[in-house]
């Protein structure tokens, strides 16, 4: 499916019954409506605005809720960017709406097959790519529900979440 054809990522999480794992390899993202909010971060380490969690939690909340199993893996570099620092600081905010986060030093995932990109995988069967630049920007969106694809995500994520550490447990 064409980048212009993937539905709103609510419209996915809706259709989702089961599970939405997610999987990110990034070790910074430079998303521009993430701009007031690092800034912020950097300024005082934290990152609690409400306008900016709130769409995500109540998403996440709703498809867990109704039996959605949302688990998250980032594997990220060591020492950590400071990107990630940031991340890290906000993920208290998934995890307190349901979503189970762990984080995966790279290192550990030398033997693993990964995809070349980012992805979520909502219930085994649909793989949405997630495209950035090398910057970090995000670019785009594309879907795909090709067996082998769907399958070598599903591997390379449950083999990253048997490694990662729970978020509650990981120190940056």
């Amino acid at each position: 499916m064409s980048q212009n054809d993937v539905p709103d990522f609510a419209e996915l999480m809706a259709d989702c019954r089961q599970t939405a794992v997610h999987l990110e390899m990034r070790d910074s993202y430079a998303v521009s409506y993430e701009d007031k909010d690092f800034a912020t971060w950097r300024e005082t380490g934290r990152w609690d605005n409400p306008e900016y969690w709130e769409p995500w939690t109540t998403l996440v909340r709703a498809a867990v809720g109704r039996g959605v199993q949302m688990r998250r893996v980032r594997i990220v570099s060591e020492p950590v960017s400071e990107y990630i620092r940031f991340e890290h600081a906000g993920t208290v905010h998934n995890v307190t709406a349901g979503e189970d986060v762990r984080w995966l030093p790279r290192r550990r995932a030398s033997d693993i097959a990964l995809p070349g990109n980012d992805f979520w995988l909502f219930d085994g069967r649909l793989v949405e790519w997630n495209h950035f630049t090398g910057d970090g920007d995000l670019v785009g969106h594309e879907l795909t529900d090709d067996p082998g694809v769907t399958a070598l995500c599903a591997s390379a994520f449950e083999t990253a979440w048997s490694r990662a550490i729970p978020h509650e447990d990981y120190t940056v």
